[in-house]
């Protein structure tokens, strides 16, 4: 099933509920753009490889073929978040209670975006849908297991296999380039760093789109009093608004994400920095490619920790470090806390 642009659109001028659900669901994506979508652009920007200013642009496109193209070829990411937890039931009660969790997923993201911590909003969505769930059903029933344990696969993949393949890529390329006059390789990797942040920028928008696509969509049947839809295509028009509001959260507020990963966090020159976006790439395509959600800030961040542990531990900063370690860690019970909270108080009021 899917909804084409004339439908949303005579149904949105119709349907309050649908009105107010699509304004929080892109106010979502739009905070994604100012928290997340940063991270794919953060070493391109610090080590001067491009502007912050084109290279949001260029994130910007690549987000969005990475929508396009990877939904087309595989959409089981979006399809894994929409059937995450049960809303299913009176669609009135369930509208108001996702209405809830997106209303939580904006707190949390601005009040980390304000103190410069790149927090997962992949994992600040599925924390947040989870609480309101548990919320509306009235405990654990509303959670579909067979779909969160991709979420702790994933958690271990972004993380883990982020920092190895970050510390094994610039070590494979260093010893590469072992021999050549460091001179000499300043414009390839200014160039290939280029092209590591538009594969990271194309990879988000295949993670990152597909979530909140799938949200979209979960909200739009509800609105509709169709609790029971399972299956469904997301329509090109959705990939499109989803693409262009991601870049406007970026180009409003993405240099403080940029400013802690991509230069408080470790100081890196261009063929590190174009290690650790290689690295991050293939660890969001092996996780795309087999449906599982992950986190492109746990990958993207871990991967520069594992190419600064490559050349000495004291390369990172590790203050930096725990604070995002620590707001990651809080993100799961903190998000889902505020999203069962809101979705409570939003069912009693509305």
């Amino acid at each position: 099933m899917t909804v084409t642009l004339t439908d949303f659109l005579a149904s949105i001028s119709s349907n309050p509920a649908l009105a107010v659900t699509t304004i929080l669901t892109l106010a979502v994506i739009m905070v994604n753009g100012w928290t997340d979508a940063p991270n794919a652009i953060a070493t391109c920007v610090s080590t001067r490889s491009m502007g912050a200013k084109r290279a949001i642009l260029m994130a910007a496109f690549f987000n969005f073929l990475g929508v396009f193209i990877m939904t087309m070829v595989n959409a089981t990411v979006a399809q894994t978040i929409y059937k995450m937890v049960d809303f299913g039931g009176d669609s009135h009660t369930a509208l108001v209670a996702l209405c809830a969790a997106l209303f939580a997923i904006v707190i949390w993201a601005t009040v980390a975006w304000w103190f410069g911590i790149p927090t997962s909003e992949s994992h600040a969505l599925i924390a947040g849908i989870s609480g309101a769930a548990i919320a509306l059903q009235g405990g654990f029933s509303g959670i579909n297991p067979e779909a969160w344990i991709k979420v702790l696969y994933g958690l271990v993949l972004s993380t883990g296999l982020g920092f190895f393949m970050g510390w094994a890529t610039v070590k494979l390329v260093g010893l590469s380039f072992k021999r050549v006059n460091r001179n000499k390789t300043y414009h390839l990797f200014k160039n290939a760093q280029i092209g590591g942040a538009a594969g990271m920028a194309f990879m988000h928008g295949a993670q990152d789109g597909q979530k909140f696509m799938g949200v979209f969509m979960l909200g739009m049947f509800l609105a509709k009093g169709q609790s029971s839809t399972t299956e469904f295509v997301i329509p090109i028009w959705l990939m499109i608004l989803c693409s262009l509001v991601m870049a406007f959260g970026t180009s409003i507020g993405g240099y403080r994400i940029i400013k802690s990963v991509g230069m408080d966090m470790v100081r890196l020159e261009k063929f590190q920095g174009f290690s650790a976006d290689l690295a991050a790439v293939i660890c969001l395509f092996i996780s795309s490619t087999f449906g599982i959600p992950v986190s492109t800030t746990h990958t993207k961040t871990t991967a520069i920790m594992g190419v600064g542990a490559a050349k000495r531990l004291s390369s990172v900063n590790w203050g930096v470090v725990r604070e995002m370690v620590f707001t990651w860690i809080l993100t799961f019970p903190g998000c889902g806390l505020i999203g069962y909270m809101m979705a409570w108080l939003f069912m009693k009021v509305f």
